[in-house]
């Protein structure tokens, strides 16, 4: 019998072997840590569509960051539910705002890990939408002006980063003039580049309380069937000053995330969302699969894609299954 001159099974029969020949790899370093911060004190709500996920407030906020940190996490993503909401999101931009309060609850005591911050308006507009409304649609230049005063805002809070996710035209371009003439040219915008209208959303939308009271997203963000379209709107994110882009969601976007890496030469962010995060954790739950083995190939498979950094609510635990190895 003749047999093969190369036999891959030669380099996959122990685990030394399989270590040294990866072509992948999934590090701490790769993971960003989403929180939900919203008013009051000593609150911890679950949510219950995102199992061992919470609603924080700041002091939850401020323990929970001091946690991942420990865990060798290198940043966090805040998200805020405001006290009330209103057709101008002014809770978006106040000086006082639920987000503002984390961001400087989290740099006075754990001041070395990265606060990144969403930059959108849904969770603070009565109507749920991205957006200023005129003549029931979202109005997209009197929305870029809203949106770069909240990210001046949480800049001047102390965030790190920004990151603008209600898919206006433009928006990286009123961001970036906005840091810029408020004194924040040092600041970085990780851009939501090619955010797609995706069921996957669902349980964040429980999360946030940010559901349209109205119609649907689909006048801003991606169809899901469009690949082609995506590169057009990351080029013109790159173009208007995007320092990472960011395809969202992930495990259904995969072909896209790849595509963005060997188009553009920027850091890579991909979004593993509340939809992807809950699936794993509701199988798990009914013993359909192993839940840690599901989290840690469903990463690594959005790494192989070719991100950069992953922003998912598994990062602490994908953090202490990668500690335990």
């Amino acid at each position: 019998m003749n047999y093969p001159d190369y036999r891959p099974r030669r380099l996959r029969q122990n685990d030394n072997f399989r270590r040294m020949i990866r072509e992948t790899t999934l590090s701490v370093d790769n993971l960003i840590y989403p929180l939900f911060a919203v008013p009051g004190t000593k609150v911890k709500k679950p949510i219950v569509s995102m199992p061992g996920i919470f609603q924080l407030s700041v002091d939850h906020i401020v323990k929970e960051t001091q946690r991942v940190k420990a865990l060798g996490i290198p940043a966090v993503l805040l998200f805020g539910i405001p006290e009330r909401k209103d057709e101008i999101a002014s809770g978006a931009m106040a000086a006082d705002g639920i987000v503002q309060r984390a961001i400087r609850g989290i740099k006075e005591k754990a001041p070395d890990i990265l606060v990144i911050t969403d930059v959108c308006l849904c969770e603070y507009t009565s109507h749920g939408h991205c957006g200023m409304i005129e003549r029931g649609e979202v109005a997209n230049d009197a929305t870029l002006e809203v949106l770069a005063e909240t990210a001046v805002s949480h800049a001047k809070a102390g965030a790190d980063m920004v990151a603008p996710s209600a898919m206006m035209d433009g928006q990286i371009g009123a961001l970036r003039e906005g840091l810029d003439e408020a004194g924040f040219d040092t600041v970085p915008i990780m851009a939501y580049s090619a955010k797609y209208a995706s069921c996957f959303y669902g349980p964040f939308r429980d999360a946030a309380e940010s559901a349209p009271a109205f119609g649907d997203r689909k006048g801003y963000q991606m169809d899901p069937a469009n690949s082609d379209e995506a590169i057009r709107e990351i080029s013109l994110d790159v173009a208007e000053g995007a320092d990472i882009i960011m395809v969202k969601p992930a495990l259904a976007y995969l072909d896209v995330i790849r595509r963005a890496k060997e188009e553009f030469d920027l850091p890579l962010a991909a979004y593993n969302v509340s939809g992807e995060f809950a699936m794993i954790k509701a199988a798990a739950q009914m013993g359909w699969l192993d839940g840690e083995r599901a989290m840690l190939e469903s990463l690594i498979a959005i790494r192989r894609a070719g991100a950069d950094m992953i922003i998912t609510y598994f990062a602490p635990e994908a953090a202490q299954s990668l500690a335990a190895t």
